[in-house]
């Protein structure tokens, strides 16, 4: 089992200021995000995404039951990672009540992402 790696470690505590932390899923494949996916997070959401894509295979996890909010900018990079999977599917648990509705709304066919309230 690896051990946890944080991406983009939370920022420090400045009022106004978005954090983001992103470490690997114990025991399976995938990442769990804590805090905020906006523009001032988005790079390291990205990296992530990228990381995940990289590891893919055939599921992996995106737990997000600590992320406050996601913004349509970041739904998009979960669901363009999704697209570009060679196979498989990218399952993500707990997400804040935008992101299905995000995904529902632009990207209604996308059999890569499944979500699980």
């Amino acid at each position: 089992m690896d051990a946890p790696h944080v991406v983009g470690g939370p920022a420090p505590a400045v009022p106004g200021r978005a954090a983001l932390e992103v470490s690997p899923l114990p025991g399976r494949p995938g990442i769990r995000a804590r805090g905020e996916i906006s523009v001032l997070t988005r790079p390291s959401w990205e990296q992530a995404l990228s990381e995940l894509a990289r590891r893919h295979a055939d599921v992996s996890y995106v737990e997000l039951s600590d992320v406050a909010f996601v913004d349509v900018a970041g739904v998009t990079a979960l669901a363009v990672t999704a697209m570009n999977l060679p196979d498989g599917r990218v399952v993500v648990e707990n997400p804040p009540p935008q992101l299905p509705r995000v995904l529902e709304m632009f990207w209604s066919g996308l059999d890569r992402i499944e979500v699980a309230l």
